[in-house]
C-alpha cells in the first residue's frame, strides 16, 4: 500500500515522493489510491477559493485561478490526456492511426476546442456552485476514483508498452466498487460537515456523475481504440471532475 500511494502521488502530482517498487500489484494499489492522490490538486483548488473571499477576489476570478492551481500541481497531465484522446477520437481513423495521433506532441483542432470548452465549462461550474472549495476536492477525487474503474479486470491496453499496458486489468470489480464506496462515504461526511443534508447530496450527486461520465466515455474510447492508454486515463479523470462540478452547480 505504501508503494502503491507513493506511486499514485508520484504518478499523479508534481510531488517527488518517488516510485520505489513499480509492478503490476503497486499498480493496481496506486490505481485504488488514486483518490487519495486527487486531494492534493483538489486540496490546491480549494485554498485558492477559500482564499478568494479574504482577498477581495470575484467568484469568477477565484474560479478560474482555481482551476490553473489544480492543473499546475499536475503539470497539466490530465489536461494534455484529453486533448490528445479527443484529437484521436475526432480524427475518425482506424484505430492504430488513432493512436498515432494521440502520441504526436502537438495538438490539433479537436484538442484545442475539447480543452477551451472543458476549461471553460469547469470555472464557470466552480463560480457558480454552492461550497466551492468542497466542490473542488469532490471534483478532483472523483477524477482519480475514475482511474480505479478504468483499470479493472477485463479492460485491455491499447499498447504493448507505457502506463496502460502497466495498469491495465490489475483492478478487480470488487476493489473498485469498495473504493468507490470508501469515496461516497467520505464525501457525504465531509458534506455533512460543510452544508448539512443538501451538501451531502450534492457530494453524493456529483460522484455518481462523474462515475457515470467517465465509464461512458471509457466505453467509447475502448471500443474506438481496443483498450486503454495513458491518455485515456487522463481524459477520464478530466470527463469525470467536469461532470462531478456541473452536477454540483446544476442541482439546487
Amino acid at each position: 500500500m505504501t508503494a502503491g500511494l507513493r506511486l499514485a502521488v508520484t504518478l499523479l502530482t508534481v510531488v517527488p515522493l518517488g516510485t520505489g517498487r513499480v509492478d503490476r500489484d503497486a499498480a493496481r494499489s496506486a490505481m485504488l489510491l488514486a483518490p487519495a492522490a486527487g486531494l492534493i490538486p483538489g486540496g490546491a483548488a480549494a485554498l485558492v477559493l477559500l482564499a478568494g473571499g479574504p482577498l477581495g477576489l470575484s467568484g469568477l476570478l477565484a474560479a478560474a485561478l482555481a482551476v490553473a492551481a489544480a492543473a499546475a500541481v499536475t503539470r497539466a497531465l490530465h489536461l494534455d490526456g484529453l486533448a490528445d484522446l479527443a484529437d484521436g477520437l475526432g480524427s475518425g481513423r482506424p484505430a492504430a492511426e488513432a493512436l498515432a495521433i494521440m502520441k504526436r506532441s502537438d495538438i490539433g483542432p479537436f484538442g484545442v476546442v475539447t480543452l477551451l470548452l472543458t476549461l471553460l465549462i469547469q470555472v464557470a461550474a466552480l463560480a457558480s456552485a454552492p461550497h466551492p472549495a468542497l466542490a473542488a476536492l469532490v471534483a478532483s477525487v472523483t477524477g482519480r476514483l475514475a482511474l480505479a474503474w478504468a483499470c479493472r479486470t477485463g479492460v485491455p491496453s491499447a499498447r504493448p508498452g507505457g502506463l496502460g499496458a502497466l495498469v491495465a486489468g490489475t483492478v478487480p470489480t470488487r476493489a473498485a466498487l469498495a473504493a468507490t464506496a470508501a469515496v461516497l462515504a467520505a464525501v457525504t461526511a465531509a458534506g455533512l460537515a460543510v452544508g448539512g443534508f443538501g451538501g451531502a447530496l450534492h457530494g453524493a450527486a456529483a460522484v455518481a456523475a462523474g462515475l457515470a461520465a467517465a465509464l461512458l466515455t471509457l466505453r467509447r474510447a475502448v471500443r474506438r481504440l481496443g483498450g486503454v492508454t495513458g491518455d485515456v486515463f487522463g481524459a477520464l479523470v478530466e470527463v469525470a471532475a467536469t461532470a462531478a462540478l456541473i452536477a454540483f452547480a446544476a442541482l439546487p
